[in-house]
C-alpha cells in the first residue's frame, strides 16, 4: 500500500486494516520516511521539493524488494504515481488507484501497463486533483495490454474521500461503495 503525499496517516492505517480484515498480508510503503502531513502545500514541497520523484521512487521499489513477485498495489493520490512506477519494473497480480490515475508510459522511459494485469481507479467527480485526462490514458494503457481495468466514478469533491481523519474530503458512503468494490477485486487475484 503506498500513501499520498501527506504520508501514513490514519486513514492509510483504516485501509490496511479493512485488507488485513479480510485476510490479506498488508505492507504500507512509507517513502516519506515517518512524516505526515496535515496539509497539502507543505506535503508538496516536502515530497516534490526537498525529495523529488526520483527518490520517492526509488523509496517505493526498495520498500517492496523483499515482497515474493505477484503482490497487488493499492495506492492513494501520489502513491498511484508509486503503483504505476512499481507495477512497470515488478511482476504485479493488480493494481487499485484511489483518487488519482497514471499510466507507466507517462513517465516517459518506454514503460507501459504490465500485460494483463487488472486495475482500477476510484475517484470522486468533483475532486479538484482529478486529472481525467490521465484517467482516460491509463485506462486505455491497460487494455491495450490486454487487462481489465475499471473505472469507478464516485459523487461528491473529496480527494482523499476514503480518509475519514480530513473531515472536509472524507465521504463515508462512497468509501463504503469503493470497498466494496475494492475487496472482491483484491480476492480475486492470483
Amino acid at each position: 500500500m503506498l500513501p499520498s503525499v501527506l504520508g501514513v496517516r490514519q486513514g492509510v492505517l483504516d485501509a490496511a486494516d479493512r485488507l488485513r480484515a479480510a485476510g490479506h498480508h498488508v505492507l504500507v510503503a512509507d517513502f516519506l520516511a515517518g512524516r505526515t502531513f496535515d496539509e497539502y502545500e507543505p506535503a508538496l514541497a516536502h515530497a516534490e521539493g526537498e525529495l523529488g520523484h526520483g527518490v520517492l521512487m526509488q523509496r517505493a521499489t526498495d520498500a517492496v524488494a523483499e515482497v515474493p513477485d505477484g503482490f497487488a498495489l493499492l495506492g492513494f493520490s501520489l502513491g498511484t504515481v508509486m503503483t504505476a512506477h512499481v507495477a512497470s519494473l515488478r511482476p504485479v497480480s493488480g493494481v487499485v488507484m484511489v483518487a488519482g490515475a497514471i499510466p507507466p508510459s507517462a513517465f516517459g522511459d518506454g514503460r507501459t501497463w504490465p500485460a494483463g494485469v487488472p486495475g482500477q481507479t476510484h475517484s470522486t467527480i468533483g475532486d479538484p486533483w482529478r486529472e481525467q485526462e490521465l484517467v482516460e490514458a491509463t485506462a486505455a494503457e491497460a487494455a491495450g495490454a490486454g487487462a481489465f481495468f475499471d473505472v469507478f466514478d464516485y459523487p461528491g469533491a473529496g480527494h482523499l474521500f476514503t480518509d475519514a481523519s480530513l473531515p472536509d474530503e472524507y465521504d463515508a458512503e462512497a468509501t463504503e461503495l469503493m470497498w466494496s468494490r475494492v475487496l472482491p477485486f483484491v480476492a480475486g487475484l492470483s
